[in-house]
């Protein structure tokens, strides 16, 4: 089956009756059974083909939803109600969800069909998708590298063609950096834009649920939809959702260049040389290029992995082998069932940063580690909004390299050092997008960052749209 790569031609040839979704749907199912790059964790044969009927009738009745025809695929982090969801964690095995994610039960209010799980490092903890349950997510390109982390499983779903569009989980680039990796489009909106109600989470003040796609329109359509007030997520702020439609970039923008990125000393040269030439495009362009400092780049991982570590060590004490998920068959005492359950349930990575959290906040230590941290964000912050003052958007590099091999990075600081261009959002909560840039000469691809202020993704979208066309 040859279909268009944009959903907005699909849903066109859906409604002139010239395809049909069922036959979409078994296409789709018959491909994610012989890819082995092991992005689907399981496929959602019957509910999304029961569906996929569903939204036939409509379409044939003309009362679709404006999502007929959209096939995503769902991190294993978020909730679809009567379905698994595991967190690629040992810990949660074979539960169920009582209940739809907001984001997802607006998807399905729309007509998406949702065609199933995808991996991902155990509780979005990885910058890899190595730390899974299920095993590693293999790249689409290369089976012996990675796809990136956390959501390396949604990154490579869209880029192998398995579904038009995932859902993914951004704490500190875990959707623009696989992004970047496997050459798709990965958005995470502004914090507060889209609920987290039904999002596992990992660290609550930076955990924002996003989008992968292959074209930019999609993205701004699916976060639309999914934007919007919700009583059970208090963070959710009360401002207009945006455009379903992108509008053109008509003005000339300022652009504003960290160069403390771009002189990163493990940045990859042919990645910075095509950073730069994007830029130059812009400056002929007619935009205004400014070159600014950014003074606190070798702070932004210590300060995010402090903050989020002691997050993740509250929000995951909830797993302890007595009220649901698993439970060690050697316990014999309530101790014994919190200790021995914790341990055996979780993987290293996840035990690492609760240990690390626990640390962090303890008598003692509080003040010099997590009251720091805070501090250190909120200069950070204060920072980025003056930069987002003097300019319409920054645009840097989303990852120093291409993808690395499987099993290359056994040392934790080094891999959590992945992560330096995409967590400053992240410790801000202010939208950022990875766009595709074309292919390393290893052919790899991978991609270029555009932040702007808080809840201005309109100007992200017509910003990505422009570029790339250029």
């Amino acid at each position: 089956m040859n279909l268009p790569s944009s959903f907005s031609e699909i849903n066109q040839l859906l409604i002139q009756d010239q395809l049909d979704l069922v036959d979409i749907c078994k296409y789709y199912i018959q491909k994610i059974e012989h890819s082995s790059t092991n992005s689907f964790i399981e496929i959602f044969k019957e509910s999304a083909l029961k569906k996929a009927s569903e939204v036939n009738d409509k379409i044939k009745n003309k009362n679709q939803g404006a999502l007929a025809g959209m096939i995503i695929g769902i991190k294993d982090n978020i909730c679809y109600k009567d379905h698994e969801v595991t967190a690629s964690s040992k810990m949660l095995n074979g539960f169920n969800s009582v209940f739809n994610a907001t984001a997802v039960r607006r998807l399905l209010e729309e007509d998406a069909i949702i065609i199933g799980r995808l991996n991902c490092d155990e509780f979005a903890m990885g910058s890899s998708n190595e730390n899974s349950f299920y095993g590693p997510v293999k790249h689409h390109l290369d089976e012996t590298r990675v796809p990136g982390g956390s959501s390396g499983g949604s990154a490579v779903a869209v880029a192998e063609g398995l579904c038009m569009a995932s859902l993914g989980s951004d704490t500190g680039g875990s959707i623009r950096q696989p992004a970047s990796f496997c050459g798709v489009i990965g958005m995470k909106p502004s914090y507060g834009r889209i609920s987290r109600n039904g999002l596992l989470a990992y660290a609550s003040s930076f955990d924002q649920i996003g989008v992968f796609t292959t074209h930019i329109e999609d993205a701004c359509l699916l976060t639309h939809i999914m934007s919007g007030k919700d009583e059970f997520d208090s963070t959710l702020a009360s401002v207009e959702t945006h455009l379903k439609k992108i509008e053109p970039l008509n003005n000339k923008i300022a652009i504003g260049i960290p160069k403390d990125y771009l002189d990163f000393k493990s940045l990859d040269p042919e990645i910075k040389i095509k950073t730069e030439s994007v830029i130059e495009k812009l400056k002929r362009d007619g935009h205004q290029i400014n070159y600014i400092n950014f003074p606190f780049i070798k702070h932004l991982v210590p300060c995010y992995y402090v903050l989020t570590t002691a997050e993740a060590s509250s929000n995951l004490a909830r797993y302890d082998g007595a009220h649901y998920g698993f439970r060690s068959e050697n316990a014999n005492d309530i101790n014994s069932t919190y200790e021995l359950s914790r341990t055996e349930g979780f993987g290293l990575e996840v035990k690492r940063r609760i240990m690390l959290g626990n640390f962090v906040l303890s008598s003692g230590y509080y003040d010099a580690y997590f009251t720091k941290a805070q501090k250190v964000r909120k200069l950070i912050k204060e920072a980025t909004e003056q930069m987002l003052k003097e300019n319409d958007i920054l645009l840097f590099p989303t990852t120093p390299t291409t993808a690395f091999k499987i099993g290359e990075i056994n040392d934790p600081i080094q891999m959590y050092l992945q992560d330096i261009f995409t967590v400053h959002a992240n410790i801000v909560g202010v939208p950022a997008v990875s766009l595709p840039m074309g292919q390393h000469s290893n052919n790899l691809p991978f991609g270029v960052q555009l932040m702007s202020s808080t809840f201005k993704e309109d100007l992200l979208y017509s910003a990505s749209q422009y570029i790339l066309n250029m």
